[in-house]
């Protein structure tokens, strides 16, 4: 009979031939199997004493609780800051030039050049330090060439060198469980949830020394898989950060790109239920792209039947993202307390004194309830600003779910992932958004 530690080994090795397979399925598309592979692993590696986690390829083991994670390659991937967006933006103006309209913008030129330079000195050191390591390191930055599927592929590792929404983007390239590390590169006026702590980032040898050591815990954050059908859809995203460059005509592309797609010149979303190529990691949009137009539209929760709603678009966020926009749709203030407290009193026998500290409990009581872990495979919906009369009714206009299905009856809608990726969703398009467990993001945790 086999001890305890050899079923563990056997456990590992198992784990680790298991994995292999995985990557060599994933690479010809076959997600169905690569699923039930996934799940067998993780069922042997449950029942194993070793904490050790599955390899992938490229020859590097994942570690963590204990366990050495030495990554052989490196992407690191840096936000492009704003500095460098209005130098891109305005690439024929002289240096002098671009200051002179940034002032006459009321903008601040040597505010943003003194944070490009703090940027880029801390991406520098981020890259250094991997090289002292003998990691080898590929840089990429939004709307460079070198950010694309062959260097994600390539990677053991994938460093966003920037803030949360450098994270975000970086996440977005990652179709497989190759690992996501945030650096903050100016945590001092970025806080950066996604990224390492203020120390950890401005430290980041010894955060990286921590990380090879094993000294580390794994984060899995789920991710919205949007399956479409019907419509016209773009296959590929517009990239609205990208758009931003093209002042004023990017508030054309969802036009343009539709009638492209009517006229066969841009490739479209092949009849039949298709996954979109984005996974979003803090939450979709679907709605008008005009926002002070009405969106018009159909859901169902959870399989119940189709409601028509109007609204000013609808938000269905991960647990990442309830932090985020969706927290902020919803919070609850303490003037908004106040004056439900003054209401009761009134209507009611009872004199409640209104106190800030009452008001603070009672608002940090329900605004705590709309947050939950990012690793929960639950979606959070809320429907924003619901037009309710004898036609259109939102009974549940905020809720938690594990299937949401749309039909779009909008004429210049959109439905965007992140704020980044965006989809032609027009009269007649239907997308299914939910949580697998195979679309989950691999990131760090450092104390």
């Amino acid at each position: 009979m086999m001890s305890r530690s050899q079923i563990g080994f056997c456990a590992t090795c198992f784990g680790l031939h298991i994995n292999r397979l995985g990557n060599n399925i994933a690479k010809t598309g076959n997600f169905s199997t690569l699923s039930l592979i996934r799940r067998l692993f993780r069922s042997s590696s449950s029942s194993s004493n070793s904490p050790e986690q599955p390899r992938r390829g490229g020859g590097t083991e994942y570690g963590g609780e204990g366990v050495p994670f030495r990554p052989k390659r490196a992407l690191v991937v840096s936000k492009l800051s704003r500095y460098s967006f209005e130098r891109k933006r305005f690439h024929d103006l002289e240096e002098e030039g671009l200051k002179q309209l940034l002032l006459q913008r009321g903008s601040h030129y040597d505010m943003y050049l003194e944070k490009h330079k703090i940027h880029v000195s801390n991406v520098k050191k981020v890259v250094d330090t991997l090289r002292s390591q003998n990691i080898e390191v590929r840089q990429a930055q939004w709307f460079d060439q070198n950010l694309n599927q062959e260097a994600v592929r390539w990677a053991d590792v994938i460093i966003a060198a920037g803030g949360d929404g450098t994270f975000i983007m970086a996440a977005g390239k990652v179709t497989d469980d190759t690992p996501v590390l945030g650096v903050n590169t100016d945590p001092s006026r970025s806080a950066g949830y996604l990224c390492l702590s203020e120390k950890n980032s401005l430290q980041f040898d010894g955060a990286l020394r921590k990380i090879i050591d094993g000294n580390f815990r794994w984060k899995w954050r789920q991710r919205i898989r949007t399956t479409v059908e019907s419509g016209l859809i773009n296959a590929e995203p517009i990239d609205i950060h990208e758009q931003q460059l093209r002042l004023p005509d990017h508030q054309y592309e969802h036009w343009n790109r539709e009638q492209r797609m009517r006229q066969g010149l841009e490739k479209r979303v092949e009849p039949g239920p298709t996954v979109l190529p984005v996974r979003a990691l803090n939450e979709v949009f679907i709605g008008e792209s005009l926002s002070s137009t009405v969106s018009y539209y159909e859901i169902s929760v959870d399989g119940s039947p189709m409601v028509k709603q109007k609204s000013s678009g609808i938000t269905i966020c991960t647990g990442t993202g309830s932090t985020s926009w969706s927290f902020n749709i919803n919070k609850l203030s303490h003037q908004g307390v106040s004056e439900l407290l003054n209401i009761i009193n009134e209507e009611s026998d009872v004199d409640i004194p209104i106190t800030q500290d009452l008001l603070e409990r009672i608002a940090s009581k329900f605004n705590s309830s709309l947050l939950f872990d990012a690793s929960v495979p639950t979606l959070a919906y809320t429907v924003r600003d619901p037009v309710v009369n004898g036609v259109f009714n939102a009974n549940l206009p905020r809720g938690f779910a594990k299937k949401i299905r749309l039909r779009s009856r909008g004429w210049d809608a959109c439905l965007v992932m992140d704020s980044g990726s965006s989809f032609v969703f027009n009269d007649g398009a239907i997308a299914t958004l939910e949580i697998t467990e195979d679309d989950a993001l691999r990131t760090f945790e450092l104390d």
